[in-house]
């Protein structure tokens, strides 16, 4: 391993900065360089060790490969500068984040590297909105998919849907194809659905639905949100409760 400077691969967590863990925020506080993506909080960067450099290492659309390309290239040249170089991602590294790429990467160049876990979105952003993976009696399993695939890599619908809950991760754009290809595999029309936007943030909303209305491409959805599909989302009124909002109480795909 080279000699005086570490990378750390660290979980934002799902939004807030008091969902992070206590070793991202000692990891932040030390930090000389943050490279983080687009999709972490202004209140998780504030954590920053004051004087960090603060990088936006955020990905466009259509250009995600070429601007995976040029993180690596960063976290080298940061990592030949400074100490501390935190890498931040929404939620955890490891899940649809590519850490463990970066991590191989790193390590394959000589460098030290943590992992530090975060609370991952999947689970965490339908839990808090009253939507919980499991609950006895109604859903046993669960599977966690990344919406966002080429052809050649669309997920094994038939084989997904025999799981009791589904938490789809980047799915928002291909909502209607995937509720499609849910129906076709043997899922219920009437099945419900939600879209939990901007887990844990101020701007938070949840729209409850069900899948023929998404397979219609009624439903308005916006990034970033988790999509759920399963009976637990039936649990979001009575353990939510007071907090649910009028809008998502109104009939399925009309909110």
């Amino acid at each position: 391993m080279k000699q005086g400077s570490t990378v750390y691969l660290v979980g934002a967590g799902p939004g807030r900065a008091d969902l992070l863990t206590l070793r991202a925020a000692q990891v932040l506080a030390m930090a000389d360089v943050v490279l983080y993506d687009r999709l972490v909080s202004a209140e998780v960067l504030s954590m920053a060790r004051p004087g960090a450099l603060l990088v936006d290492a955020g990905k466009e659309h259509g250009r995600q490969e070429e601007t995976q390309r040029r993180i690596l290239e960063q976290l080298d040249f940061y990592a030949q500068r400074h100490r501390h170089v935190v890498r931040l991602k929404g939620g955890d590294p490891c899940v649809f984040g590519r850490g463990a790429e970066e991590w191989q990467w790193l390590r394959e160049r000589g460098w030290e590297v943590e992992l530090v876990p975060g609370v991952t979105s999947a689970l965490a952003a339908p839990a808090l909105a009253g939507i919980p993976p499991t609950f006895r009696g109604v859903a046993r399993s669960f599977a966690v998919v990344t919406g966002h695939a080429c052809a050649e890599q669309e997920p094994d619908w038939k084989a997904l849907a025999a799981v009791d809950t589904l938490i789809i991760l980047m799915g928002v754009a291909r909502r209607a194809h995937i509720a499609r290809q849910l129906m076709a595999a043997g899922r219920s029309a009437g099945e419900p659905v939600a879209f939990v936007e901007n887990a844990t943030l101020p701007d938070e909303r949840v729209v409850t639905t069900d899948l023929a209305a998404v397979a219609a491409g009624i439903v308005e959805a916006g990034n970033p949100a988790v999509m759920v599909v399963g009976g637990v989302v039936r649990l979001r009124e009575r353990l939510a409760g007071s907090l649910l909002e009028a809008q998502d109480l109104a009939p399925p795909g009309t909110r």
